[in-house]
């Protein structure tokens, strides 16, 4: 299989390159364009229970989707996110990541997605009760809403809510003021989070509830 990302960092989109017998498995809605002869199939990622959990506390759709090239040649797709942003792959070699809701783009066979509690903190953060978990061996497609900024994590570091939308699993995330009572509530800041450990996390420059915010009272004003 062949892969790249294109469009980056402002419209990115992943390029497939399928070689016969090879398939990828992507979020229900999230192929742009494809070969006429490229076998689709929909299925419940571990089972109705678990792709229902996907759905309802996760940020997800309920199906993926497994795209197989069954001819004999190569067979190319496209696959994009619904947000203007960039786009990043991770490779798993028997480990696991998390990802924030609405993250998850595609996977490579090998890998498997499950849910854990993100905890009441992730919740107040805007950032959902419950986060997405990778894990396995193979490659991981994931996207943000904006430029996508990577930080490596010793000690603690502090993001604005909707921001953080990946991050290794030795990360802790805490939830605070941005300072001092009067500046968070007059500063514009508010809550933000604090997370705590040593690892990587991913941040997008964008958040939806930023664009509603700036959107709604032009719409409404």
């Amino acid at each position: 299989m062949k892969t790249e990302i294109k469009g980056a960092p402002t419209f990115a989109y992943l390029e497939v390159e399928l070689a016969p017998g090879e398939r990828i498995i992507a979020e229900s809605d999230a192929m742009s364009s494809m070969a006429a002869d490229m076998e689709v199939t929909a299925k419940l990622n571990g089972g109705f229970f678990r792709g229902l959990l996907r759905k309802l506390l996760g940020g997800e759709t309920l199906f993926i989707n497994q795209f197989k090239n069954e001819s004999d040649g190569n067979r190319k797709l496209t696959l994009v996110q619904p947000w203007p942003g960039d786009m990043r792959q991770i490779r798993l070699e028997g480990n696991s990541f998390y990802l924030q809701p609405g993250a998850f783009l595609a996977c490579s066979e090998g890998v498997t997605l499950g849910l854990k509690w993100a905890g009441l903190v992730s919740f107040i953060a805007r950032e959902g009760l419950f986060k997405l978990a990778v894990k396995g061996t193979g490659d991981v497609w994931y996207g943000g809403y904006g430029a996508i900024l990577e930080r490596e994590i010793d000690g603690e570091y502090i993001v604005d809510t909707s921001h953080l939308i990946a991050y290794e699993p030795s990360i802790q995330l805490k939830l605070q003021l941005a300072g001092g009572f009067f500046s968070s509530l007059f500063g514009g800041e508010g809550l933000v989070t604090r997370v705590v450990g040593k690892g990587k996390i991913m941040i997008q420059s964008r958040s939806i509830p930023g664009l509603t915010g700036w959107l709604n009272p032009k719409l409404w004003g």
